[in-house]
């Protein structure tokens, strides 16, 4: 990505700001595909091939334009991902999550033997949380 923009002469455009202002119109385009086709089955199984093909084009340039940012401010988006998961696996544990679309603080902490509740302490403090669509 790096070496593309530089043979082209585009660092000089590439300022975080500018490259987050694109990777939001692109995310807008994304999301154009979507917006009147209501739920879409997995697999988008009634999606013509040249529909798939321009999602796929939608897809690769967000995920262009967030590789590009990520470099330009000096994060390693892979380590940063890992390291993401190893948190949300904390903030999310398995034995309390699993199945529930819930926030980590509507999550009641069983603390008996008897699985009964502890009256409503959360897993997870309000001020420690964040919504589910900023960490999953």
């Amino acid at each position: 990505m790096a070496e593309f923009a530089k043979e082209r002469d585009w660092d000089q455009f590439h300022s975080p700001r500018n490259l987050l202002l694109a990777l939001v119109g692109e995310v807008g385009e994304l999301s154009e595909i979507f917006q009147w086709k209501g739920e879409v089955p997995r697999g988008l199984p009634d999606w013509k091939d040249e529909e798939k093909e321009h999602l796929g084009e939608e897809l690769s340039d967000v995920l262009l334009y967030l590789v590009r940012l990520s470099d330009i401010c000096g994060v390693d988006l892979g380590k940063a991902a890992l390291r993401k998961l190893e948190l949300n696996a904390i903030k999310y544990p398995v034995k309390l999550c699993k199945g529930s679309s819930k926030k980590p603080t509507q999550i009641n902490v069983p603390d008996n033997n008897d699985g009964s509740s502890n009256g409503g302490v959360t897993a997870i403090s309000n001020s420690d949380s964040k919504s589910r669509s900023d960490g999953v």
